[in-house]
């Protein structure tokens, strides 16, 4: 059993009730230089489509200029489970980058985001 699958299967029906509304903004920032992270791309991707598929990423891209990372919006876990998850993307368990994440709780939500 994953760490992940643990801390899921541990929260009671209230605290899974209440991450419903929990968002995570994971912002990923490369350690050394973008070229020593390159080679762990290929596992980046197949890492952000199955947090994507799962449901937990919600939107997810490289930033603007590309050298300073990545950021990832999830829902649906708790901030104890999106550090877990978090930790097993390539970038951070290989020690090229690392994440820094920022919970909140969802308030207003534009009709456009909505869909």
């Amino acid at each position: 059993m994953t760490d992940v699958v643990r801390a899921r299967s541990s929260l009671t029906m209230d605290e899974r009730t209440q991450t419903s509304n929990l968002m995570h903004i994971l912002r990923l920032e490369y350690i050394g230089a973008e070229s020593d992270a390159e080679q762990h791309i290929p596992g980046l991707i197949a890492y952000l489509e199955c947090n994507h598929a799962r449901g937990v990423s919600v939107v997810s891209g490289q930033t603007v200029p590309t050298e300073h990372g990545g950021v990832i919006v999830a829902t649906g876990v708790s901030r104890h489970e999106i550090e877990l998850i978090s930790r097993t993307a390539p970038c951070v368990s290989s020690g090229v980058g690392r994440y820094t994440v920022t919970t909140f709780e969802r308030g207003r939500t534009s009709a456009t985001a909505a869909h």
